[in-house]
């Protein structure tokens, strides 16, 4: 059955979702802001969830249509085959959000769709109440411009949770977004990566997976693993072709951190994301960066100084990692900040700017490309 899937992003990675799908060979792939659109049948459905690096969750989306009035929305959502997703026995919950639209109550909203359904339900099954005792099939629903779409969340848990870091420090970054700027700075296994302020090792292990090109989605659940309205082999298949493509090889992805407890946990994260044989950790201080190969590729996630005082530090650790880098003219920096002053401190401007988005902090992906021209 050909069904049509929604992949939500953060802001500024649509692009990188959307060529992932088309590398997994996915029809109809089409982006649009904070979403990426694809179609496929259920093998597909299980090949998303396992092998996407920078999309947060795989929705299956049942309808969209237009809803003005809460009339309008419990009709669009009893016209929709829930039957064909939802048990008899099965718990339906409904979440969702509604922006620019005059159905602005959330909890109004879920109440009308969870009402639609189970009329709907009722009808299919001839039943006049539901014990919702078996698996979850969670409801997810926007409103957008009065425009509502209805999806089926086959993901659970976001797919930026690979399941390897139980344990972080603070202000963690995301994994889909380590991801993405691995991705940006085009390292695929060859030559030497390195994060100077690797914290709890997430860039440098995401950079391990894409060398290795493990799929990260290999040790983890998903919602629709439980569904019995799909054939359970569609996953053993999904992993057994992401295996047959994994890579081997000698990697050289180095990773530090002035904090003996960061990199700690680095390592017990690399640990169990099973890329401990390929990163080497070290505690050492960013301001004293001096590798000896001629060249390589820094992808680094540094303090951005969101308070007064931890500004001014952070602005001091910019100019000193500038100047470590002096010593380094061959790498390339991928540095991401929200700090307004970085390339003042730092000491030169960045060849290109990307804008991401961290959590809810607006960044900039700072790319200094031909350093080597710079001496």
């Amino acid at each position: 059955m050909e069904m049509r899937f929604c992949v939500p992003c953060l802001f500024g990675l649509e692009g990188l979702a959307a060529d992932e799908l088309r590398r997994l060979g996915m029809a109809e792939v089409s982006a649009e802001n904070g979403r990426v659109y694809f179609s496929g049948g259920s093998d597909a459905l299980a090949a998303a969830n396992l092998n996407l690096r920078t999309g947060e969750r795989v929705l299956l989306e049942l309808g969209c249509f237009e809803a003005p009035s809460f009339d309008a929305l419990f009709e669009g959502t009893r016209a929709l085959p829930w039957e064909n997703f939802i048990p008899k026995d099965a718990a339906f919950p409904v979440t969702g959000y509604s922006l620019n639209s005059t159905l602005a109550s959330v909890p109004d909203c879920q109440r009308i769709i969870k009402k639609a359904v189970a009329e709907r339900l009722r009808s299919r099954y001839g039943l006049q109440w539901f014990p919702e005792t078996g698996e979850t099939v969670q409801i997810r629903f926007s409103l957008m411009k009065d425009r509502a779409s209805l999806c089926l969340d086959t993901s659970g848990e976001g797919l930026h949770k690979r399941g390897y870091r139980p344990a972080h420090n603070a202000a963690p970054l995301r994994e889909t977004l380590a991801a993405a700027m691995v991705n940006l700075a085009r390292y695929r296994g060859k030559g030497d990566f390195a994060d100077p302020f690797c914290g709890s090792g997430t860039i440098p292990i995401e950079a391990a997976l894409i060398a290795k090109n493990r799929a990260p989605g290999l040790s983890r659940h998903f919602a629709a693993m439980d569904w019995r309205t799909l054939d359970p082999k569609i996953w053993e298949r999904a992993k057994e072709q992401a295996r047959a493509k994994e890579f081997r090889g000698e990697y050289s992805i180095f990773a530090s951190d002035v904090d003996p407890k960061a990199v700690a946990i680095a390592r017990k994260n690399a640990e169990r994301a099973g890329v401990d044989d390929v990163v080497r950790f070290a505690v050492a201080d960013a301001m004293a960066f001096d590798r000896q190969t001629e060249r390589g590729v820094i992808v680094t996630n540094p303090p951005y100084g969101e308070r007064i005082m931890e500004k001014q530090e952070a602005e001091a650790l910019y100019t000193g990692f500038g100047k470590a880098l002096e010593r380094c003219p061959g790498w390339q920096l991928y540095l991401l900040s929200s700090h307004t002053e970085f390339e003042r401190c730092f000491g030169c401007k960045a060849d290109k700017k990307r804008k991401l988005y961290n959590g809810m902090i607006k960044c900039d992906l700072f790319m200094f490309t031909d350093r080597g021209e710079r001496k």
